[in-house]
């Protein structure tokens, strides 16, 4: 088990340049260090997770015709995050309003370039579950 995952946490994808910050919209209700408390439902593109940078994925559309437009070059598209389902978490035994909440060991699936996003750092450090 892990640590709570909060709002402002930061999240990285495998094949993305940049990192992102989490933004909770699941639930406003149950706080942690006076910060809402992710849930596996929060991973809407553009809205919990904003862009990853550029992808560097082969698996991703974009980049494998950008690549084979420069002959083999690997050229990164921009990142274009669909979650292949909700946040994976290795403890689903906390749960608000009856939605498993996200633990720092939480990973998220990405549909176009087979990334795996984890939480680099979690947003608080005092609530361990």
């Amino acid at each position: 088990m892990g640590m709570m995952v909060v709002t402002g946490a930061v999240c990285k994808c495998a094949f993305g340049t940049i990192p992102c910050a989490l933004q909770v919209t699941s639930q406003a209700a149950c706080m942690a260090e006076g910060l809402p408390i992710a849930t596996i439902q929060d991973m809407q593109p553009g809205i919990n997770l904003k862009s990853f940078g550029m992808c560097t994925s082969l698996v991703n559309p974009a980049v494998a015709a950008a690549t084979a437009a420069a002959l083999g070059v690997l050229t990164p598209q921009p990142c274009s995050m669909v979650p292949a389902g909700p946040w994976i978490t290795s403890s689903p035994k906390v749960l608000v309003g009856g939605i498993p909440c996200l633990e720092s060991g939480a990973a998220l699936m990405c549909g176009i370039g087979a990334g795996c996003i984890r939480v680099v750092m979690p947003g608080q450090t005092k609530a361990i579950v």
